[in-house]
């Protein structure tokens, strides 16, 4: 797991440019840095040591430095990759699996990709060609950010080391806050930076002069057709395949961790990992929280004591007034309640290890969130004559408070009926934004800067159009598909990805190993969604190893909930951020708006704590990343807000460069 920056240009590159961009993602690989300079070229690296730990610097060359790589990430089949490409003549100076993606791309050029198992996001300079080849990983668990612009290409794992290439690049990217506002997620190739763009997971790249930039996509899932066989022997397949995944990523030079959260996904890695005895016992991380039903950490301790794991378990009061400066700069995109907990978490596991495995990906391999039935129950609403719904149905509901929960009763119907007078790709895009900002919220918000946004982009033709491309038939299987193609890879995996490294800490998913990922898209819809029962498959493995009173465990949801939680922490914030927008300031957002929301919130008459929370958390972005404040200064003009006895006893805030 490391960083990588690079730029190509017309024009000579400079040592100092690309070392600026290295310098600025230290935190992605603090244990070494490297540089490649040609004739207008840079490539540069930051290195966390996971594999070959002494002669696996890089950039790394082939036999006569024709072709030179950085590469984040790790390749899980390199080995048997490596003795294929040693019969075919290939000679190897280390034992990295770096050096085997260069003979690869030697080997088969840019169908390289296809042979490979891992998680990566890679760029090749090829002197012959006078080209640069990059290529994202199959489900978008390593990032790669770039731009183009004229006869320059810039790239790198991190936003930040494009601006330290280009301070003019932090220029704030009206469309991709409309999307972040409308489904909390932005997805490629939008930034939040206009010239800053993503490439999309299961892409590859060129660029040169002659050509430009050239986007391709190489691997996508099928749901078609379906396995056939007995829930047991699809089970049992389901095992081998997650067993053949786990042993692929323990391959590690250093000792590899786990998180267990308590959860089904993080438990199930760690039972299968013992159960199989595929290491020696593992050093697994759960953090404790004092807030009742949301405190997973007696589960997770359940886990590790019937599986003899060395367990590590701290109790913590989480503080989004000390952190949130932390996490912007990090993400590089306004915060999330998620990356929180991933933040906090990934800084205690760091003290212990450099490698740890997590359970992402299985809600949406086998359907683990409860839209996926609740847009099948909106279909079935929708049954009721329109007539009925809108003036009958849709007259009670609005005397049903919306309650101060984001699950309450009265959500769930206002949610269910909104959904009812859509179809398709529509209606799954529209319900994943139900508590964000839909049209007619934003039209009220925007102030003139945006008002023509409104006319000219839609936030949601990502998650239709990815719902509509699905090789799939069942609704279901499409709104798995459209996750797998932006939520999981933009969202969840995003914030893992930043807050793990902001530790120098690297994590690894076997479920979205993408081999599992396709057994996973071609089991039959029983085994995924029954009725209400969600991620049948993966209980019934579960049932095989796990203890009776997790299985019974209803999915929390805790960093949802934190607006809720930590309400006078929310409070404090947004006197800080929202009394006094700039964002307001500069045209993007009507302040009497912004006033108005807090004002229904905080007396009760609306429910509007996640929209407030994503006001705060673009407004905070703004403030860093466009207007130049410091994380320092921010944490500075915080704590000044807080009351004196409050400000004596937090602790002090943590540096970031």
């Amino acid at each position: 797991m490391c960083g990588i920056a690079g730029k190509v240009s017309a024009s000579s590159v400079r040592e100092e440019d690309i070392r600026r961009m290295t310098d600025r993602i230290h935190h992605r690989g603090p244990d070494d840095t490297g540089l490649f300079i040609g004739k207008g070229v840079g490539l540069g690296h930051r290195r966390l040591s996971i594999i070959d730990l002494h002669t696996g610097r890089q950039p790394i060359g082939n036999e006569d430095r024709t072709i030179t790589i950085v590469f984040n990430g790790e390749i899980y089949n390199y080995r048997e990759l490596r003795a294929d490409l040693l019969r075919r003549g290939h000679r190897f100076e280390t034992q990295t699996d770096t050096e085997v993606i260069v003979h690869l791309y030697e080997e088969y050029g840019e169908f390289c990709v296809k042979h490979l198992r891992g998680m990566f996001a890679f760029a090749i300079w090829d002197e012959r060609e006078r080209r640069l080849f990059a290529a994202r990983d199959h489900l978008g668990q390593k990032p790669f950010f770039y731009v183009h612009r004229g006869d320059t290409f810039l790239f790198a794992s991190e936003i930040k080391a494009l601006l330290a290439a280009d301070r003019s690049l932090a220029e704030l990217n009206p469309a991709a806050l409309d999307q972040y506002l409308c489904l909390r997620v932005i997805a490629p190739p939008l930034s939040m930076f206009k010239a800053v763009q993503k490439l999309p997971p299961a892409h590859s790249l060129t660029f040169s002069f002659d050509t430009g930039v050239t986007v391709t996509r190489y691997w996508d899932l099928q749901y078609e057709p379906k396995y056939t066989g007995s829930d047991e022997a699809l089970t049992d397949e389901l095992e081998a395949q997650l067993v053949e995944a786990l042993k692929l990523h323990m391959v590690s030079d250093v000792p590899v961790g786990a998180f267990l959260s308590g959860g089904l996904d993080s438990t199930l890695i760690v039972a299968l990992l013992m159960h199989h005895r595929l290491s020696d016992p593992i050093q697994t991380f759960s953090m404790g929280l004092p807030y009742g039903q949301y405190n997973e950490a007696p589960l997770a301790r359940m886990v590790a004591e019937r599986y003899g794991t060395r367990h590590f378990e701290k109790t913590i009061t989480p503080s989004m007034v000390d952190t949130l400066p932390r996490l912007v700069w990090h993400l590089d995109e306004p915060s999330d309640p998620l990356s929180l907990c991933s933040y906090l978490i990934s800084g205690m596991a760091r003290e212990h290890v450099k490698v740890v495995l997590g359970g992402d990906g299985g809600d949406e391999l086998f359907g683990g969130y409860d839209r996926y039935y609740g847009n099948r129950y909106a279909g079935y609403y929708a049954f009721l004559p329109e007539a009925v719904r809108r003036y009958g149905v849709g007259a009670l509901l609005q005397f049903v408070p919306d309650g101060r929960w984001y699950k309450s009763v009265g959500h769930q119907l206002k949610w269910l009926h909104r959904l009812s007078f859509l179809d398709g790709g529509t209606r799954y895009a529209r319900s994943l934004g139900y508590f964000y900002f839909g049209l007619d919220l934003r039209q009220n918000l925007y102030g003139p800067r945006m008002q023509a946004l409104l006319e000219t982009f839609d936030p949601e033709q990502g998650i239709r159009e990815a719902y509509d491309r699905a090789h799939a038939t069942d609704p279901v299987d499409r709104m798995l598909y459209a996750d797998n193609q932006i939520r999981l890879p933009d969202h969840s995996v995003m914030i893992l990805d930043r807050m793990t490294m902001a530790h120098g800490l690297e994590s690894r998913s076997p479920f979205m190993d993408h081999k599992v990922a396709e057994f996973a898209a071609r089991l039959p819809m029983r085994l995924k969604v029954r009725g209400r029962s969600l991620r049948y498959i993966e209980k019934l493995l579960a049932k095989r190893y796990l203890p009776e009173p997790l299985l019974k465990m209803r999915k929390q949801g805790f960093s949802v909930a934190l607006p809720y939680m930590l309400r006078d922490q929310y409070r404090l914030l947004f006197s800080v951020f929202l009394t006094n927008s700039h964002l307001a300031q500069a045209g993007i957002y009507r302040q009497d708006k912004i006033d108005e929301l807090l004002s229904d919130h905080l007396t009760g008459k609306a429910d509007h704590g996640n929209r407030l929370w994503l006001l705060l958390n673009s407004e905070a972005w703004y403030r860093m990343h466009i207007e130049g404040v410091g994380v320092d200064d921010m944490s500075g003009e915080i704590q000044t807000a807080m009351p004196a006895t409050s400000r004596e006893t937090r602790p002090t805030q943590e540096r970031v460069a």
